[in-house]
């Protein structure tokens, strides 16, 4: 009896998730000729971030032609940037268009992903079995709502939700509205709701640098240009490219220019247009700009300003029925409360149970944080490869470019298995700990290690993110170095 090697079987693949690079994931390996591949999905809908995010204002921080993949430009975009539900519909489109949603399995998580024998078992939640040769993990970082420990939040008895879970069936007209936090979500919130709502209460535990953007909308003139000559909406992109070239350098370097530069515009945008002398040092974060996300709008200054708008900054004691008290003893009265409080981000394939080669678990290997070489490939979990991993360049680059690079790279590794050089490739430890020694030593120059608590950093305080030049970024991944890897079989 023989068993069948690379060369001459169909190899099998698993894509984890439905979302902006599982969508990418099929249509890149079936141009690459493979064609034995399944996605589950675990919802209904395909998505992600835009499938589960569909609060009041919800748009995307990057540039809508610079948020789209670079085969499939988009001509119709309404605005430079580009809201969420017109988002969600240009992957639908996508996903009609390359004929993707006839290979994905709607309503299957997968809890348990166990490499033996050479190959990968899963289980979905249906109870299905599968065997791949490689999977997948495409599920992305922003899909684990983060809900805050808040005392009485149970007794509050009016609606109330996380961000990530909307309730569309609560009126808000001539409701009193509050919003605890303070990051991207809650300030395009804010923006959406303050004029719409009897009273709007943000409840500010840590004030943001917000980086003034303009919003324009593109006119029915400028998109039939571009639909017409393919070239404008290249110039865009390239215009876009150049500037987050310079942010990108801003940031992995504390000391910079060009970040000296990006703090100018936020004070700048904080001082010419908070007009009350004690909101605006209300306003004022005591941290440098950029080391938590950085924030872009255009108008939360203006309506935070609104009449019908306060921003609270005494800490929250307790949610009650009626509202929330703060500290000061004020009971802040309210019809509807909306918990913005973020995500899980360090979770990314978790709570999936997966066991590596010899039943190796990943939540043993990512006890103290989670890590992977170039945030795709970990040690011991051998044709196992993630999108938008741990470490990755979340912070400073479109999540789109970063996953078309990342696919390209994982394809070569591919390769490797597919002309029978190997049956199993996975990072090698010594080039794992190498490069999160190396990463780590760089993440000390950046911005965000420069003495703020953010989403960045891992439970020691080092910022879990790419400390490197886009540059960098784009030579590793196009030029994969096999030394890094254990090739084995």
């Amino acid at each position: 009896m023989t068993t069948a090697t690379a060369t001459d079987r169909d190899l099998r693949i698993v894509i984890i998730g439905a979302g902006m690079a599982g969508i990418l994931t099929a249509i890149k390996f079936r141009e690459a000729g493979y064609h034995n591949y399944v996605i589950y999905e675990k919802t209904d809908r395909i998505g992600g971030t835009w499938r589960e995010n569909t609060y009041p204002g919800i748009a995307c921080d990057v540039p809508a032609h610079m948020y789209t993949y670079s085969f499939e430009p988009n001509p119709n975009w309404t605005s430079t940037f580009a809201p969420g539900p017109e988002i969600h519909a240009y992957f639908e489109s996508v996903v009609d268009k390359y004929e993707v949603r006839e290979s994905i399995r709607f309503n299957e998580a997968v809890p348990h992903c166990e490499f033996r024998d050479g190959r990968w078992h899963l289980r979905t939640s249906t109870g299905r079995e599968d065997v791949a040769d490689f999977v997948i993990a495409a599920t992305g970082v922003l899909h684990h709502p983060k809900v805050a420990d808040i005392p009485g939040l149970d007794s509050f008895a009016g609606a109330s939700f996380h961000s990530a879970r909307w309730d569309h069936s609560v009126a808000l007209e001539g409701k009193r509205v509050g919003v605890i936090g303070t990051g991207s979500t809650a300030i395009q919130i804010t923006s959406a709701l303050v004029e719409k709502v009897a009273h709007f209460d943000l409840f500010q535990r840590t004030a943001q640098w917000i980086m003034p953007i303009d919003v324009v909308d593109y006119t029915d003139e400028e998109k039939a240009a571009f639909r017409r000559d393919p070239s404008k909406l290249e110039a865009i992109r390239k215009q876009v490219n150049d500037d987050f070239e310079i942010f990108s350098n801003a940031v992995i370097d504390a000391e910079s220019a060009e970040m000296k530069e990006v703090e100018g515009a936020c004070l700048a945008n904080l001082e010419d247009n908070v007009r009350d002398p004690e909101l605006r040092k209300q306003l004022r974060p005591d941290y440098r700009a950029g080391c938590k996300r950085l924030i872009f709008s255009g108008d939360f200054y203006d309506k935070i300003q609104h009449p019908n708008a306060d921003l609270v900054t005494s800490g929250i004691d307790a949610v009650e029925a009626g509202g929330v008290r703060t500290k000061d003893g004020v009971l802040h009265e309210l019809d509807v409360l909306v918990v913005a409080t973020g995500f899980n981000a360090e979770n990314f394939i978790r709570p999936t149970t997966v066991l590596g080669r010899d039943g190796v678990n990943l939540d043993d290997v990512w006890s103290e944080h989670p890590v992977a070489y170039l945030s795709i490939s970990i040690p011991e979990f051998p044709n196992f490869f993630m999108l938008n991993g741990p470490n990755g360049p979340v912070g400073n680059f479109s999540l789109i470019q970063i996953a078309e690079y990342q696919v390209g790279y994982i394809l070569r590794l591919m390769e490797e298995i597919r002309a029978g050089r190997c049956a199993q490739i996975s990072a090698s430890p010594e080039a794992t700990e190498n490069f999160e020694v190396e990463r780590s030593e760089a993440a000390k120059k950046s911005i965000w290690a420069t003495g703020c608590n953010s989403w960045y950093l891992d439970k020691n305080g080092v910022p879990a993110s790419w400390p490197w030049s886009r540059a960098r970024f784009f030579e590793e991944m196009t030029n994969p170095q096999l030394e890094a890897y254990d090739l084995a079989g």
